[in-house]
């Protein structure tokens, strides 16, 4: 049983989200029990997981039996079983929170919401590049109608920008993949990196080219500048608990340049050693000045909580292209910890939101909250985890990453990263003191926050001190993880065999005449 443990996290919300789809006319009760239920055991199954790749081996599983590198294969270690059970506890939460009104404001939410879980747990677990493609599309498609949810001009505007660059995306990933199987004749990850070490110079042209488009596109779904022109929008706009499970989205972009990068283009390489890691530094310190001026800019808390995740992402790319152990390291921490703590702010931000009457989660002057105190502490907690205020988990997650750098690199990142953080400082002071601070005299009303969003908000919220609590055995965890991908391997055994040796790629058409 337990060998199977690894395909759960791809089956069972297929299951259930289809299941959910077909029985459209089953009650809202019904539904939201099936949905919690699936995805309460879906934490459970990521936190078996993750006992298991604690071991350090690795483990995969073949669909249908046919053995890797022609079938297709889920791959387990340290770093997909962390995103596995980082995704499944956002998407509990999220999903708790649409239980109290907000998953009826539309048709299939529940089952929408399961098949996204899919497409990102699959996305984490592929060991085939176009296997991964295949889980981007189904987990983009899940979100273009969960965008919509509820339905608005705002989401429909939003939506239509969002699905078009999208569109784009994938477009330009059919192409690099087309390109990389025609240089190696393979799509699975090992095999490629494998193929790649005795690659001949006159193909390394055209793996460099499908590898660079390869970053673009990964680069657009972690909101990379300049390809970030979705992500404001359409996270303002999407109702708050597809806004919390959409804080992991970018990730799947920062997993997926992490993955194919540090497994196969590495030091055997050749001239493809370290393929895009410096132009990963010089983007994420473009995306760390842009996501300043807009967070500095934003005139609603919703769009604010947008420009955080923005922040979050630089410093992500930024620690990506150190390509160290030690950067490694301190990204993982930080990616647990920013995922967490923006996808907690959507969901506080939609509470506030609903107390302030027609002002909703405009930063302007209105009336005063009807759980001011509790909110206030919430938003305080949030805000100061996400900009990086000690003693919460985002400065431990900086000071690791600024720590990281080498002294060149620090020259650069150091001003850069303390700058942003004191930007958000600055406007989420400036959003705190017009929400709970410069009230009107009306009397204050709406809903209060109730015991199912509560939950939700205060559990990933929570995460701002769990993660100081927990800092030394999760700083053991990444930097455990780091070193895996750093030494692909044991990886490439794993799947391959002990025996594997390099093959020669099949030649091109040029190549024969």
């Amino acid at each position: 049983m337990l060998q199977h443990l690894i395909v759960l996290p791809v089956v069972l919300p297929l299951l259930v989200g289809a299941s959910l789809l077909l029985s459209r006319s089953s009650s809202p009760v019904l539904r939201r029990t099936i949905s919690l239920v699936a995805q309460a055991v879906m934490v459970i199954i990521a936190i078996a997981l993750v006992a298991q790749a604690g071991d350090g081996t690795i483990r995969y599983y073949a669909l249908g039996d046919w053995q890797p590198p022609f079938g297709i294969v889920l791959v387990l270690d340290r770093l997909s079983a962390s995103m596995v059970l980082l995704s499944s506890v956002l998407a509990f939460f999220a999903c708790l929170y649409s239980t109290a009104g907000i998953d009826e404001t539309g048709s299939n939410f529940h089952g929408l919401f399961l098949l996204q879980l899919m497409g990102i747990n699959g996305a984490f677990l592929t060991g085939d590049l176009f296997n991964l493609f295949v889980f981007f599309e189904v987990l983009l498609i899940a979100s273009y109608a969960l965008l919509l949810h509820g339905g608005s001009k705002a989401r429909t505007l939003s939506a239509l920008h969002y699905v078009v660059l999208n569109l784009l995306g994938s477009a330009f990933f059919l192409i690099a993949l087309g390109i990389l199987y025609g240089v190696t004749g393979t799509l699975n990850m090992a095999d490629m990196a494998v193929i790649v070490t005795t690659l001949d110079p006159g193909r390394a042209g055209l793996m460099e080219a499908g590898g660079l488009l390869l970053l673009v596109v990964f680069g657009l779904k972690a909101a990379m500048v300049p390809l970030y022109f979705w992500l404001p929008r359409a996270y303002a706009a999407a109702s708050a608990p597809v806004a919390a499970l959409f804080a992991i989205m970018t990730k799947v972009g920062i997993y997926s340049i992490l993955r194919v990068y540090s497994l196969i283009f590495t030091d055997n390489a050749g001239t493809l050693a370290d393929l895009g890691r410096d132009w990963l530094w010089w983007a994420g310190l473009a995306t760390l000045v842009v996501s300043m001026i807009g967070v500095l800019s934003a005139r609603d808390l919703r769009t604010l909580v947008a420009y955080l995740v923005m922040i979050s992402v630089g410093t992500l790319l930024t620690a990506l292209g150190m390509n160290s152990v030690e950067a490694d390291s301190a990204l993982l921490f930080y990616l647990i910890h920013s995922t967490l703590i923006t996808g907690g702010l959507f969901l506080l931000v939609d509470v506030i939101a609903g107390q302030r009457g027609k002002a909703g989660a405009r930063i302007v002057r209105a009336r005063p909250l009807l759980q001011a105190g509790l909110l206030g502490g919430l938003f305080l907690i949030g805000t100061a985890a996400a900009v990086g205020l000690p003693p919460f988990s985002g400065a431990i997650g900086k000071v690791l990453i600024l720590t990281s750098a080498s002294p060149e690199q620090q020259i650069w990142l150091w001003p850069l990263l303390l700058l942003a953080g004191l930007c958000s400082m600055i406007a989420c002071s400036r959003a705190g003191s017009s929400i709970f601070w410069r009230t009107g005299k009306s009397e204050p009303s709406g809903d209060r926050i109730g015991l199912a969003r509560g939950i939700a908000t205060g559990g990933l919220l929570s995460a701002a001190l769990a993660l100081v609590v927990l800092a030394g055995p999760l700083s053991n965890w990444t930097r455990a993880t780091a070193e895996q991908l750093s030494n692909p391997a044991p990886y490439l055994e794993a799947l391959l065999g002990k025996d594997a040796s390099p093959e020669t790629a099949p030649p091109l058409k040029g190549d024969e005449e």
